[in-house]
């Protein structure tokens, strides 16, 4: 029976830095790695492809400094987005 693959759904998942990384906070993950028992992931920054870096995937855990997903500056600091539905 093969091994279960750790971080199944790491390629192609987005995510927020909580402090600017490079310049950009928003990245996406284009490629993984596996070197014996550490998982590698390549991200990229969305808004410019040339800003691009490897990190081990377990960081990506830490949410005081990533936070899964593309987040806006007010989901980051916490902020509550006002609701414009008039309800």
């Amino acid at each position: 029976m093969a091994k279960k693959q750790r971080y199944p759904h790491l390629l192609g998942s987005k995510w927020t830095a909580q402090q600017k990384t490079m310049g950009w906070r928003h990245f996406q993950v284009t490629n993984r790695k596996n070197q014996g028992a550490w998982v590698f992931a390549e991200l990229v920054a969305s808004c410019d492809d040339e800003v691009r870096f490897w990190l081990n995937a377990k960081l990506l855990n830490d949410r005081a400094v990533w936070l899964p997903g593309w987040k806006s500056l007010e989901e980051i600091r916490g902020e509550v987005v006002a609701d414009d539905s008039g309800a």
